[in-house]
């Protein structure tokens, strides 16, 4: 779902979530989710870098016995690859948990914790492209069995005489689609088959 698309759906007008895309954001948007999933992950690799300077520390203080220092470095060893394991298992979960977030607020759920209780989050796995495989059937089988928990998505399409349109677009001229609103680019995307809107 884009951005303009939210915002309207949160209850701004067009015209003032186009300004909102168009002045404020200016580009630079960045999903919520994204954002606390690159900040988990700082946080998580602050921390690693903390830990690795302590053990270093203590592998100097300790540095008399070959054999004892052996030992210490690969317990220590251990140790990080038990961290990285750990923190690899929680990255993939976080990236689940925004995957799953995103797909139902795409999907227009109004309250995303509620329709994520009817879910059976033991089958859904992350997939390598980002999606969650067995996300889709389980959210079809919830809008069937509990439409009343998600907007409507609806797609406006106009037909007939519209102004400032026109039927029939010279060939090798470029319409400026910046200077149309919403509902204009929809409606001359379905005049015009085939279009690509940029």
């Amino acid at each position: 779902m884009k951005l303009k698309e939210q915002l309207v759906g949160m209850g701004l007008t067009e015209e003032v979530a186009q300004k909102v895309v168009d002045e404020v954001i200016d580009g630079n948007y960045i999903p919520k989710s994204r954002f606390n999933e690159i900040n988990e992950e700082n946080k998580a690799l602050k921390q690693s870098v903390s830990d690795r300077d302590k053990q270093l520390e203590d592998l100097k203080k300790s540095s008399g016995d070959n054999a004892e220092l052996k030992k210490q470095i690969e317990a220590l060893q251990q140790q990080n690859a038990d961290q990285k394991k750990a923190h690899d298992a929680e990255m993939t979960q976080l990236k689940l948990e925004t995957a799953i977030e995103t797909a139902l607020i795409t999907a227009g759920a109004k309250n995303a914790k509620a329709v994520r209780g009817l879910l059976n989050a033991s089958d859904l796995k992350l997939a390598g492209d980002g999606s969650v495989d067995g996300l889709k059937e389980q959210l079809e089988a919830v809008q069937k069995s509990d439409p009343y928990m998600f907007n409507e998505v609806q797609q406006t399409v106009f037909k007939g005489f519209q102004p400032g349109a026109s039927a029939d677009p010279n060939p090798g001229t470029k319409v400026d689609f910046s200077k149309m609103t919403y509902s204009e680019m929809v409606a001359y995307a379905a005049a015009n088959p085939g279009v690509k809107i940029e």
